[in-house]
């Protein structure tokens, strides 16, 4: 089929080699951006809309700030999360829930199983199944349950797009985007997800890091700092990154979403096309590098091994 003079093809992100042979490739775009906001590097079209998935929750995190749910520590880290499933993040989740009177049966998180393969081989062999604590999203959503309590506001209605909550997180994510929201549509865990360009996720990123001390904002991005494994998990990118890079500001989405700022002000934000999250680590380990972050921490992102009889025959790479 022939393709449209006005269509952008996204260019070759990442390339899957096994036993010394290409087999496939990641396409995607992408947007560095230089520590005053501007575009520093770009490729596909990052001014193109697209859902961030979980990449948003720092934003939606802020918003329920905003409707003054007090929130700090591991608890407000817990909030922006897509944690796990580890046994500490499901028992501040069930903490979180119980500080205003409601119980897991009050989620509207579909039913999950940790997200991390270790944490749900365990949940299983403990013979428990899927329930809605352990979905990734349950601690955003024992947040979003305890701003409709201090509010006064319907606890059962929470993911509407028309719920006071969810229209300050589509303001939230205007402010921070510099952006209007084109499309809403629906998460994965049932919440409102607002699109907008890669270049708008990697300048709300920015924003964050350099917000004033005390705003909503800056809460948001400090406890995350602080408590990067609340955010992800112990085994997760995004807790290695913001532990051993000072300053870093990261949160991974879902369809392969990834968006990351620097105590200085520089960004990134990317999108794999086809949604796989195993080009992630080494697309982002590359932009990190042009970024000028170097260390231990970006190889340890940027492996992304293919196996053969169990034995490692290959790799996922940047190739950009």
């Amino acid at each position: 089929m022939a393709t449209s003079a006005t269509t952008v093809i996204p260019p070759v992100l990442a390339e899957v080699v096994r036993s010394g042979f290409v087999e496939g490739h990641h396409r995607g775009s992408l947007v560095l951006l230089a520590p005053d906001g501007t575009v520093e590097v770009s490729a596909g079209d990052p001014a193109a809309p697209v859902f961030p998935r979980s990449s948003l929750k720092p934003l939606q995190a802020a918003a329920v700030l905003r409707a003054g749910l007090e929130l700090s520590g591991e608890r407000l880290a817990l909030a922006t999360s897509s944690h796990s499933g580890e046994p500490f993040h499901l028992d501040l989740a069930r903490k979180m829930l119980a500080d205003h009177g409601f119980t897991e049966a009050d989620l509207a998180t579909p039913p999950g199983l940790p997200l991390d393969p270790v944490e749900a081989e365990a949940y299983l062999a403990a013979g428990k199944a899927r329930d809605r604590i352990a979905m990734n999203c349950s601690g955003k959503h024992a947040a979003m349950l305890g701003a409709c309590a201090v509010n006064g506001w319907d606890p059962r209605s929470y993911p509407d797009p028309r719920h006071p909550l969810q229209r300050l997180v589509l303001d939230e994510v205007e402010a921070a985007s510099g952006e209007s929201v084109p499309v809403v549509g629906t998460d994965g865990c049932g919440t409102p997800l607002m699109a907008i360009s890669l270049v708008g996720l990697a300048r709300a990123f920015r924003s964050y890091v350099l917000a004033e001390p005390g705003t909503p904002q800056r809460l948001v991005a400090d406890a995350m700092r602080a408590h990067p494994e609340y955010v992800a998990g112990t085994r997760r990118s995004d807790t290695w990154l913001m532990r051993e890079v000072p300053g870093a500001l990261a949160k991974v989405g879902a369809e392969a979403v990834q968006a990351v700022a620097l105590a200085d002000g520089r960004a990134l934000a990317f999108k794999i096309d086809d949604g796989s999250s195993r080009a992630v680590g080494p697309v982002l380990a590359r932009a990190l590098g042009m970024l000028g972050v170097d260390g231990p921490v970006v190889g340890r992102i940027a492996d992304a091994p293919l196996l053969g009889g169990g034995e490692r025959v290959g790799e996922v790479r940047a190739a950009f």
